[in-house]
């Protein structure tokens, strides 16, 4: 039984923006462009500049193959498991749910952490389309009841 969530409301996906495997495609390809723009005979630039735009297409190819990051429903909670792959964490093997709001001058803004005992998973507004701290009330809503 699930504690605040209509079962119509289950699976629950949060995936990727669009806008971002575009943005790692377009930063790619004006790195690459730099790196042919500047070389003046230098050849480490083109191919620094290349290497860099691969990694960034590739990056991006992994957005636009699977971009659904996070899915709840009734049985656990479904993350990224290598560069494609999927895995089910069933309730049972979900010890935490928290949202880590770095402060001070560090970069970035707040992660959701998903502590499974033998592995951790952390997600950023990125990852996610959406905020962590909705994301991990959603979860948190989604979660069978204990008691």
């Amino acid at each position: 039984m699930l504690s605040n969530v209509p079962s119509e409301t289950l699976p629950r996906q949060w995936r990727v923006h669009p806008s971002l495997p575009i943005l790692k495609l377009v930063g790619g390809a004006g790195v690459l462009a730099l790196g042919l723009l500047l070389a003046d005979g230098d050849v480490l630039r083109p191919v620094l500049g290349g290497l860099t735009a691969a990694t960034l297409a590739a990056w991006a190819a992994r957005d636009l193959l699977t971009p659904v990051r996070l899915e709840v429903d009734a049985d656990g909670i479904t993350v990224p498991s290598g560069w494609t792959g999927r895995r089910q964490l069933p309730w049972s093997a979900i010890e935490t749910i928290r949202v880590d709001r770095p402060g001070g001058r560090r970069l970035g803004g707040p992660v959701l952490e998903i502590d499974a005992g033998e592995s951790l998973h952390l997600f950023s507004r990125q990852d996610l389309g959406a905020d962590p701290g909705e994301v991990a009330d959603a979860l948190a809503a989604a979660r069978p009841d204990t008691g």
